[in-house]
């Protein structure tokens, strides 16, 4: 079992820069961790994917340049960093845990890690989520 608690969102400015933290209980990291977030009217979109043990990253169009994810293993804690931030980021973020991609792309498995606010593949999880809220 892999328990994720999400920090860190709020509110800022557009321009602005905020830090989430996502800390990782339960037996160890997956073998990609990342961030999703569901904004208003639109669909879940996969955000940031780390490889934990090679540190690779992926990021989705909307975000490269101004996002950055990192890990830590041996705290075990994802952190993504956002800055640039506008209206557009306004959103729930999740941080999800994936040891399978069924097939997808990391930031593809993202989007698609929950149905019904369930996780769709038993070895994927997400936390409880935290808001961003960017005003212009």
């Amino acid at each position: 079992q892999v328990d994720l608690v999400e920090s860190g969102g709020g509110s800022v400015e557009a321009g602005g820069s905020l830090t989430l933290s996502c800390r990782v209980t339960g037996f160890r990291m997956s073998r990609y961790m990342g961030w999703f977030r569901q904004r208003p009217g639109k669909e879940r979109e996969g955000v940031a994917a780390i490889q934990t043990t090679e540190g690779t990253a992926d990021y989705a169009d909307s975000v490269k340049g101004r996002f950055t994810i990192s890990r830590d293993r041996a705290d075990k804690v994802v952190r993504l960093v956002m800055n640039s931030l506008n209206p557009e980021d306004t959103a729930m973020y999740y941080c999800a845990a994936l040891e399978e991609l069924q097939g997808m792309t990391p930031i593809q498995a993202l989007g698609a890690v929950m149905d019904q606010d369930r996780p769709v593949h038993p070895l994927n999880y997400f936390g409880r989520g935290t808001q961003v809220t960017v005003s212009s």
